[in-house]
């Protein structure tokens, strides 16, 4: 099979890509169809398809591995129990540790940074008490650990940088259901689409970032 200077063999790469985008679309059709074997059997595809598609790209380690803990968290969070509950967001904390390694010391807004901590301390203040006891030490950290992520994701520019605030989103989302909060009509579909197109968005900006516009388009 011939190969770029890239990486692995671009077809192979979009092909990759597409399957990702086919598993995005059977998972979120499925939410909002109330079809849950179609969700089981889509979300675990998710992240080993972007990260084998991040792999032919040429992606650094820490990329594939942060992609690789989301895909733990995914597993994980299917499961109806706290245990897995929590053992899923452990998984995805150590993938954001992956992330935060990756960006490095490179230069974030200090206005950004301000506006990402005032939402991290109005959201933790507003959730504390809706929170189960057990879970609100958990949720905290692992909430500074995100935000933190979802700052600096902006050192990476655009791309990143809303990748990271979808990845806020997604879990705050999730947050509130936890805490038994109104929810928005299909939660499930809002808290994949915002997820699915954060871990994308992330993975996008940080090979852009990393190797140019070329190696993340081919």
């Amino acid at each position: 099979m011939k190969t770029s200077s890239l990486g692995l063999s671009p077809r192979l790469s979009r092909a990759l890509l597409a399957a990702f985008g086919l598993a995005a679309a059977v998972d979120l059709v499925s939410l909002l169809a109330g079809a849950e074997l179609g969700h089981q059997l889509a979300k675990p595809l998710l992240m080993p398809l972007l990260a084998a598609h991040a792999v032919t790209r040429g992606a650094p380690k820490l990329l594939v591995a942060a992609l690789l803990f989301g895909w733990g968290g995914d597993v994980f969070l299917l499961a109806d129990a706290d245990w897995a509950f929590l053992v899923g967001m452990g998984s995805f904390a150590a993938g954001h540790v992956c992330y935060l390694v990756l960006f490095g010391r490179r230069r974030t807004s200090v206005p950004l940074g301000i506006a990402y901590t005032a939402a991290l301390v109005g959201t933790v203040a507003l959730l504390w008490p809706d929170l189960p006891a057990d879970l609100r030490i958990p949720v905290a950290g692992y909430s500074l650990l995100l935000t933190a992520m979802a700052y600096r994701a902006g050192s990476l520019g655009l791309l990143a940088g809303l990748g990271g605030a979808l990845f806020l989103l997604s879990d705050t989302l999730i947050a509130t259901g936890v805490a038994a909060w109104p929810q928005l009509p299909a939660p499930d579909f809002w808290v994949m689409l915002t997820y699915i197109a954060a871990q994308y968005l992330l993975t996008a900006g940080a090979l852009r970032a990393m190797y140019g516009e070329r190696r993340t388009n081919a």
